[in-house]
């Protein structure tokens, strides 16, 4: 559990240990603290000052010695973190690194008396490496944001009196108080009547969420309304906050295959570069007859300079971090950079029913009564608005047989029917007994009642419309004194979202939209096709489904994002080329199997993750077309002696600022 602990608290500083030799302790701080420009702000104002000086000639003696020790003292500050950061390296065995490349670079031109453009070369490298590691903390600024809701201590009842602990010493089943304004440390279950929480570290969403007794509270919430009680149902290491935390850690480590290219290239690249610079150097030697060292090394000298891989190694994962950022603030999470670039080669979607597009929650669809078996001869249709309190009598009579029946009932169905209110007085049930596999049997006002399906009905001569053949929901049917009573409707409720849901993930140019349910197969084809999706299988057990996922990624050029939302998905999430699980708060198999959480567990959010992933693939693009562009060109001018130091600057530290500039971007855009 101490192991768990230092591990989230060390996200900060795991985050900059990379591969590449950029991101081994060639730091500057925060990016944010003044001091760390100290250095970059002496030099610039020595520079500016020996160039005014060297251009205006004011000071006759600044010449010789006196120069040279003027622009050693402004190159100091710069440059020697930099040799040191390339001798460190070289000890370790990694000689050819960007501060090697920028070592050599900037003492070569002191060495030919190139001495303001070896101290602007180091400067502007420097300052470039300050705005890349401020712009680095800032798309993180996201991700780190959750660390500031993981909870510091709990108020724990123990002996008569709630007393003050570290939340890792909480266990199970332990009572909690939690007063107004505090986190909950620990995910538990609400003892007070109700409670609202802002839950917006957790999900992205700002609205704050109202709980009643009974319901899951999770740790990190921050509760808004007077002082809640909460009996504890995990240990902190097993909380939601620290699962997400952890699986934050775990993602800035997962690099995406560009990433990883890129940082391999570099490795192969700058060493090729340094072959190049000395061949450039030397090589003229033997095929021009005015061959002039000092130029040739100049020019050798620009060549080092704008082949510095800094632009590439720095902004590609800039551009990730971005896109990790932008989805967390938006209540999505990827486990990794590696699956916003497999989010973009995504083409077809199968997804879940139940938990999914629907709420998982069975509700009254329908009220049919038959009155004869209540003395009258009509029928009776209603929609389940059971806040009217102007409901027909004979419906408020019929729901008060039912609802007698089903509170002798455990069934999930039982439950939706409970929740209706009918007016009138309740009745009482006595004599109720289950018929194994087909409902319940008991008296109700003297009256001999039966609740179940159809072969209940038939087992006891009752006759049963023959409307009810056609009807795919569940429904439960009533027999009163061996006449037919009427039937109710249960249905899963789509989200409010659903039909949005399918709408965007199309536009996002989704070519294929499948629906695997465990559901009955008449009750997946009728969401589908209230939902328009393309096809839809129902009845399928989890290797079932498994099977059919199996057989689509079998197809050529198929790319499959299967979205499901508890343990029955966790096989498919796992084969899928992208796992998306809805409400991972409440699943801790989905959680541990999905590469993507949605945390609002809206349907939604699927269409913008893809469009997240999209756009930061973009962005990456762009940087890397950018570098290598303006680089190849300025390198053959390098060469053929057409560029300068300064443009060698642009090249390497302005391409650079563009290309961090380009991935900053990313937390500013918006994706309806």
């Amino acid at each position: 559990m101490k192991k768990q602990k230092r591990n989230l608290r060390d996200i900060d500083t795991q985050e900059h240990k990379g591969e590449h030799s950029h991101d081994d302790g060639h730091d500057h701080g925060d990016g944010s603290s003044f001091k760390t420009y100290i250095p970059a702000i002496i030099s610039f104002v020595m520079l500016i000052v020996g160039i005014a000086i060297d251009y205006f000639e004011v000071i006759p003696a600044f010449d010789g010695w006196v120069r040279i020790v003027w622009y050693t003292i402004a190159y100091i500050p710069v440059g020697f973190p930099v040799i040191k950061e390339g001798w460190n390296s070289i000890l370790k065995g990694d000689f050819f690194t960007e501060f090697l490349l920028m070592s050599i670079a900037t003492l070569g031109a002191f060495a030919i008396g190139e001495y303001p453009e070896g101290v602007a070369v180091m400067l502007f490298y420097a300052v470039g490496e300050l705005f890349q590691n401020a712009a680095v903390n800032r798309a993180k600024s996201n991700i780190k944001a959750l660390l500031d809701v993981r909870p510091n201590e709990a108020l724990v009842y123990r002996n008569g009196d709630y007393v003050s602990v570290d939340p890792e010493t909480v266990e199970i089943g332990e009572k909690i108080q939690v007063r107004v304004g505090e986190k909950v440390p620990l995910d538990g279950t609400l003892i007070s009547d109700k409670g609202s929480f802002n839950t917006a570290a957790l999900t992205g969403e700002s609205k704050p969420s109202t709980i009643a007794k009974g319901e899951s509270v999770y740790a990190g919430s921050i509760n808004l309304d007077g002082v809640i009680e909460v009996e504890t149902t995990k240990e902190f290491k097993d909380s939601s906050i620290a699962r997400i935390l952890d699986m934050v850690q775990n993602a800035t480590a997962r690099k995406s295959k560009t990433e990883l290219f890129i940082r391999k290239f570099a490795r192969i690249y700058t060493p090729i570069v340094v072959f190049l610079a000395i061949g450039l150097t030397f090589l003229p030697y033997f095929f021009i007859d005015d061959y002039v060292f000092r130029d040739w090394l100049y020019r050798a000298l620009i060549f080092l300079v704008i082949s510095c891989p800094c632009a590439l190694v720095i902004s590609i994962p800039l551009g990730y971090f971005g896109g990790l950022g932008a989805a967390s603030r938006n209540g999505i999470l990827f486990k990794g950079a590696s699956f916003l670039d497999a989010m973009t080669q995504v083409n077809t979607v199968v997804m879940d029913k139940t938990g999914t597009v629907t709420k998982g929650v069975f509700k009254i669809k329908d009220i049919v009564v038959v009155n004869s078996a209540l003395d009258s001869s009509a029928f009776v249709k209603a929609e389940s608005d059971k806040s009217i309190p102007s409901q027909d009598g004979k419906k408020a009579e019929f729901m008060q047989y039912l609802m007698a029946m089903e509170e002798q009932s455990t069934h999930p169905i039982a439950k939706a029917i409970l929740e209706y209110k009918a007016d009138g007085a309740d009745y009482d049930a006595s004599n109720v007994s289950e018929i194994a596999g087909k409902g319940l049997k008991g008296t109700v006002n003297g009256k001999t009642v039966l609740v179940g399906n159809k072969a209940l009905m038939t087992a006891n001569n009752i006759d049963v419309p023959k409307e009810t053949d056609t009807i795919v929901e569940s429904i439960v049917m009533v027999g009163i004194d061996e006449k037919f009573a009427g039937y109710v409707t249960i249905a899963d409720e789509l989200k409010e979202d659903a039909h949005q849901a399918i709408k965007q993930i199309r536009e996002s140019g989704i070519s294929k939209i499948i629906m695997l349910s465990g559901d009955k197969d008449s009750i997946t084809q009728q969401v589908a096709k209230e939902l328009n999706i393309d096809w839809a299988k129902g009845g399928l057990l989890p290797e079932d489904k498994l099977n059919e996922v199996e057989k689509l990624k079998q197809q050529e050029g198929i790319n499959v994002a299967f979205i499901g939302d508890g343990i029955n998905d966790a096989p498919v999430l796992a084969a899928s080329d992208v796992g998306i699980a809805m409400g991972g708060l409440g699943s801790d198999v989905a959680i541990e199997t999905a590469d993507v959480i949605i945390q609002t567990d809206q349907p939604s959010k699927i269409a913008r993750a893809i469009k997240i992933g999209r756009s930061t693939r973009r962005v990456v693009w762009q940087n890397i077309i950018l570098a290598f562009g303006v680089k190849v060109i300025v390198l053959i001018l390098g060469a053929g002696g057409l560029a300068t130091m300064w443009e060698a600057v642009f090249a390497d530290v302005g391409v650079a600022l563009l290309a961090i500039l380009n991935a900053v971007r990313l937390q500013k855009m918006k994706w309806e």
